[in-house]
């Protein structure tokens, strides 16, 4: 098996594990925990709740979902958006990219499974400090799509100037070229 495919094989393994472990937090959370109505919520630590919500729009809650027409609409569109990360994460040659479009793509496919079967995300993890949040109130797959898109960010800048500082070299005298 080819290093590459071995990577590829890898990110999808990866996805699958981001899937099962948010949907797991999910089940736990709303089942053995009891946190499955608005208002709901248990103090972790004395700056973590557990608090369960309904998020019925994307990232941000932008976009909210309001009628099944719109929900249906929104499926359509993450899962198209799934679909293109799976295209990108199969083109991808860099180990690096492949891991962080799997925990995208991890995380998009949790996310669009719960809107499907309920109609919103189910959000429950809140990070605060006194009132102040620095985040809405997430999940496994949200922290996953938010880090790996972080994770592709960084390294398009990094490699990108590395890439673009490589192209400046002048180039070798026909002297120095080989076969030249």
């Amino acid at each position: 098996m080819s290093t590459l495919t071995r990577n590829r094989l890898i990110g999808f393994a990866l996805a699958l594990t981001i899937f099962a472990i948010d949907q797991w937090v999910k089940a736990w959370v709303t089942g053995p925990l009891s946190i499955d109505r608005i208002g709901d919520y248990m103090e972790v630590l004395p700056f973590f709740d557990l608090r369960f919500v309904q998020n019925f729009g994307i990232s941000l809650g932008m976009f909210q979902a309001t009628s099944p027409e719109m929900q249906m609409a929104l499926i359509g569109l993450t899962s198209l958006i799934a679909l293109v990360v799976t295209v990108w994460m199969v083109r991808e040659t860099a180990f690096g990219d492949i891991a962080a479009l799997a925990m995208i793509l991890g995380g998009a496919i949790g996310n669009i499974r719960d809107r499907y079967l309920n109609g919103y995300v189910i959000d429950y993890a809140d990070l605060h400090f006194g009132e102040f949040r620095p985040f809405m109130i997430f999940n496994v797959a949200d922290a996953a799509i938010t880090i790996g898109v972080v994770i592709i960010l960084v390294r398009s800048f990094l490699l990108g100037k590395k890439d673009a500082d490589d192209s400046q070299e002048p180039a070798p005298d026909a002297a120095e070229r080989p076969n030249a």
